[in-house]
């Protein structure tokens, strides 16, 4: 296998290479191909003589940034490297690499992080909650392939219709940092959708650095949990829909789309 430093020279050389074919005059940082081999060699499990590299990788920007990152043709140009120097190293991968890109507000700017990590290894299991009227309807549905990055390399995979997360044990997803409350935010799925809810957490979630009480999460979103980044992912995720059931945030602008769900309640509150 690739020693970490020839691992970073061959993915700077052929990201330069795609450079000057696909995208003229364009260059990556040397800074950033240092993560994102970084990201790659630290990722890298042994099981039974064979070696996996991970293949869900996300680069997280300052929310200005994040447009020059979204370049399908620069995606597909470092997924494209990934690829070959896994192939070089002899490396495995337990699927194609997909690349997503999320907002960051708290990241200043030209500062970027790269998180990688498998699909899809368990953290381990927590007491389980159990709800009422937790079934799963044609209203109702579990999104498909859906899964939390923790610490950026863990993967809690998102199975139920509802996910409580905490610092309680018997939260389904149980985290030990006292910055989080014992019961933070919970996941539900709906319409085919997870939308995170703040539980009147001490310290508030937060979607990409905007707080939120409550909000559709979509492939690439980083969460924050009083300061405890989770990535929400989503592996061949079904196409965008168009909000019409939703609504936009009256303030605090953000340049990612981001929706909240109207109660019946709300609507009445509107016409009175």
């Amino acid at each position: 296998m690739l020693k970490f430093e020839k691992l970073e020279t061959r993915i700077r050389e052929l990201v330069e290479i795609r450079m000057v074919a696909l995208l003229p005059g364009r260059t990556i940082e040397r800074a950033i191909i240092q993560q994102l081999a970084n990201a790659m060699h630290t990722n890298i499990v042994e099981k039974s003589g064979t070696k996996t590299a991970p293949n869900i990788y996300t680069l997280v920007a300052p929310p200005s940034e994040t447009e020059i990152w979204q370049d399908a043709r620069l995606l597909d140009a470092l997924r494209e490297t990934l690829e070959t120097v896994g192939r070089e190293a002899d490396l495995e991968f337990a699927a194609t690499p997909t690349i997503s890109v999320a907002a960051d507000a708290s990241l200043a700017a030209k500062q970027v992080h790269i998180i990688a990590s498998h699909k899809v290894e368990n953290i381990g299991p927590t007491n389980a909650i159990v709800h009422e009227a937790a079934r799963e309807t044609d209203e109702n549905k579990i999104p498909e392939n859906a899964f939390l990055i923790i610490d950026g390399r863990k993967v809690f995979p998102l199975n139920g219709l509802v996910i409580n997360i905490g610092r309680r044990l018997e939260n389904h997803l149980a985290i030990d940092d006292p910055r989080v409350s014992r019961q933070h935010a919970q996941l539900r799925a709906i319409k085919g959708r997870y939308v995170v809810f703040d539980l009147n957490s001490t310290g508030g979630t937060f979607i990409n650095g905007q707080r939120t009480s409550q909000s559709i999460l979509y492939p690439g979103d980083v969460i924050s949990l009083a300061g405890v980044s989770l990535v929400f992912g989503q592996d061949n995720p079904p196409p965008r829909l168009d909000l019409k059931d939703t609504g936009p945030l009256a303030s605090e602008p953000t340049d990612r789309p981001t929706a909240i769900l109207k109660t019946h309640s709300d609507v009445r509150k509107r016409k009175k």
